[in-house]
């Protein structure tokens, strides 16, 4: 993977001041449906009067707080690398019905419940970070995490990371089964993705045993049509070629050469997995 790099982490260093601005359009993860319930994200989130950083503070909202989509305002807000539309809201409040605006960031990407826990996926923040190849290259790299609630608490929070703005035009979030690995509950996989050729997509398992959060390696896939492309996977114990009390991340890639001959890698590492943590084989 290392020819393609290059073509993947050529970004530009942009300041993470708060702008807003008439974008063409948002990313594809903050895109919500008007008339339907959302879940607040980040914790504190402000709810203004009016689609605006400076307009007055009505509300504040904590994690896991539900949420109706009235109204999808034009005006977007850019932090960082991430660019989400103003929403107006309804919630239900100390017996009482409220409204105003939210920014699309502080929404859940996705979520779900299970045996009684609410799942959430969300982006939190942009950071700067150096490649590790070239680290002439600053990156903006997004941070997502998946939290866990019970109740109104708060369980556990794990965050990884998610690629550039470009990665966020779809987002997805699923529970699945335990994948027959040992005192775990359920598996949580999270994924972003972009639209284009050359663009990065990642899924993020995430495994829940004792309420507790465990963040498996993340896994990567991008490709351009027939030139080139790189697959990551996992395979579990109830796959086929799966063995017991691991996990095996196959990768394979290809790229083509000057001649249009096809150049192909393949790799596997296994992972063994105790009952409470996992370690490279």
């Amino acid at each position: 993977m290392k020819t393609l790099l290059p073509i993947l982490f050529l970004f530009t260093v942009q300041i993470f001041s708060a702008q807003e601005s008439d974008y063409d359009y948002a990313n594809g993860v903050f895109q919500f449906e008007e008339n339907k319930t959302q879940k607040i994200f980040t914790d504190g989130t402000r709810i203004r009067q009016s689609p605006n950083v400076n307009a007055q503070i009505l509300d504040s909202l904590q994690t896991n707080w539900q949420v109706l989509i009235l109204k999808k305002d034009e005006t977007i807000l850019k932090l960082g690398e991430r660019r989400a539309n103003w929403y107006k809201i309804s919630y239900q409040k100390n017996g009482k019905t409220a409204e105003g605006y939210v920014w699309g960031g502080n929404l859940a990407v996705g979520y779900r419940n299970k045996n009684g826990y609410d799942f959430l996926f969300g982006l939190t923040k942009t950071i700067n970070k150096k490649d590790k190849q070239y680290p002439e290259i600053t990156v903006q790299q997004n941070i997502a995490a998946v939290k866990v609630v019970e109740g109104n608490a708060l369980i556990d929070e794990v965050s990884f990371e998610t690629g550039s703005g470009e990665s966020l035009s779809y987002g997805m979030f699923t529970i699945e089964s335990n994948h027959k690995l040992q005192n775990v509950e359920l598996t949580l996989k999270a994924t972003v993705s972009g639209e284009a050729c050359g663009i990065a997509g990642y899924d993020q398992y995430v495994l829940f045993k004792d309420k507790k959060l465990i963040a498996l390696p993340q896994l990567m896939n991008v490709g351009d049509a027939d030139v080139y492309y790189h697959s990551e996977e996992f395979i579990f114990p109830n796959d086929k070629g799966g063995i017991p009390n691991a996990f095996i991340l196959k990768m394979e890639e290809m790229e083509k050469d000057d001649k249009d001959r096809e150049k192909k890698k393949k790799a596997l590492k296994t992972y063994l997995w105790n009952g409470s943590s996992y370690k490279l084989k």
